[in-house]
């Protein structure tokens, strides 16, 4: 099937990407999935292990999480920490995962897959959306570790990603804005660009700003312990989904 073809048979979630402004926030519990809708958050990315970065949910995670929130889910498919060159057998593991989120009713998937060369591996990264459909992929920070930027923006648009997520290749988000803004302006509708990282309800109002994107991901870890309760992490959810107001 044509790429073109496919995409266009993506589910609703996909096909809304471009309208109002979004906040997505990644958490590792059910509880913390509750506390971010009840702050108001648009959508979940649903991971295990934060502290590593991510990586694919527990199947078990995925189907309560899934029967206690509402809002749209995205799980992780990440087989692993460490970087984004994968074995077959990772890839094949990443292919089980996507299919698992989808009998799991999530909403969405976030992956990323790069070659030894620092390239996106767009091949592959085509078959996992593929494998993905109806079900809307974002191309996670992997993206911030490619071997150039903005080559690596087409090369996820030619995949068929429908979201990216970066911090424009810097350690966060707030100090790579011109970068960021840059890759909005290259995408030109043709993919969400999404910065992550480092975004807090003091810097998302500029950073809408200054960059021109319409959705945000945050996991808070810069101002809420992982050992801060549900309500904690609520007030701050509530905080940056305001802050965009």
């Amino acid at each position: 099937m044509e790429i073109g073809k496919w995409k266009s048979e993506i589910g609703d979630e996909a096909k809304s990407v471009m309208s109002g402004r979004v906040v997505e926030i990644s958490v590792e519990s059910v509880e913390r999935a509750i506390a971010a809708e009840r702050g108001e958050a648009s959508r979940i990315e649903l991971c295990g292990a934060l502290e590593i970065g991510g990586v694919t949910p527990s199947v078990e995670l995925m189907r309560e999480t899934r029967a206690r929130v509402r809002v749209p889910i995205f799980s992780m498919v990440r087989p692993r920490g460490g970087d984004f060159v994968y074995s077959a057998a990772e890839f094949e593991e990443m292919r089980k995962s996507t299919e698992v989120a989808r009998a799991e009713r999530m909403d969405g998937v976030v992956l990323g897959l790069l070659r030894s060369d620092g390239r996106v591996d767009v091949e592959r990264t085509a078959e996992l959306v593929r494998a993905a459909a109806p079900l809307a992929v974002t191309f996670h920070r992997a993206i911030d570790e490619s071997a150039e930027l903005f080559e690596a923006l087409e090369d996820v648009i030619a995949a068929g990603a429908v979201r990216l997520l970066t911090s424009g290749g810097a350690g966060t988000a707030p100090e790579a804005v011109v970068r960021i803004a840059e890759l909005v302006k290259r995408a030109r509708g043709r993919i969400v660009v999404m910065p992550g990282s480092g975004v807090t309800a003091e810097n998302v109002a500029k950073m809408a700003r200054a960059t021109g994107a319409t959705e945000f991901h945050a996991g808070l870890s810069s101002v809420v312990a992982r050992a801060a309760g549900a309500a904690e992490f609520e007030r701050e959810v509530r905080r940056l989904v305001g802050a965009l107001d």
